[in-house]
């Protein structure tokens, strides 16, 4: 049976949601949701244009990619390859762009310094940010809580719910 709401043209649209490692580029309308602890995700935005998208990263970097690889969006440095070669195509400049950054948190209280993979994750994305001259208008970071995102591409606004854990 269709839902009321959408037959009257009610109905929002449902969001593209990215599980750890994926990334998605597109052009509003739309939206993209994910869920974080202590991966963190980047949403590019281009205001004029009223497209972007989001990461969802787990770890900085990997030690070495094998030769030949594409690049993987579990990984901070190589989402922003894709995020790179997605600009290319359409021929914008990163600096068009406006960023936001979300979590990083430290979901293991005894977890040492070395081990806080929220941290290095967050320096990670802020260092591709700053070397692309993004703008970085938004940021939540750190905390030991979860969070849950939905990045609306015609409006570059992102809403988030958050949890603290410990």
């Amino acid at each position: 049976m269709p839902d009321a709401d959408t037959d009257r043209g009610f109905a929002e649209p449902r969001p593209v949601f990215l599980e750890p490692g994926d990334f998605h580029f597109a052009a509003a309308p739309g939206r993209i949701a994910t869920l974080l602890g202590s991966c963190v995700t980047v949403t590019l935005w281009h205001p004029g244009r009223k497209l972007g998208g989001m990461c969802h990263c787990q770890l900085p970097k990997r030690r070495q990619r094998p030769v030949g690889q594409v690049p993987d969006g579990r990984f901070v440095e190589e989402a922003f390859e894709l995020f790179d070669r997605e600009l290319a195509r359409r021929a914008l400049v990163p600096g068009e762009f406006t960023a936001k950054l979300f979590g990083g948190g430290r979901m293991f209280a005894t977890a040492s310094e070395s081990m806080d993979v929220g941290r290095r994750n967050i320096e990670a994305a802020e260092a591709m940010i700053a070397a692309r001259r993004i703008p970085l208008l938004a940021r939540h970071v750190g905390g030991s809580g979860r969070r849950k995102l939905i990045f609306d591409l015609a409006s570059g606004e992102v809403w988030l719910q958050y949890r603290e854990t410990i």
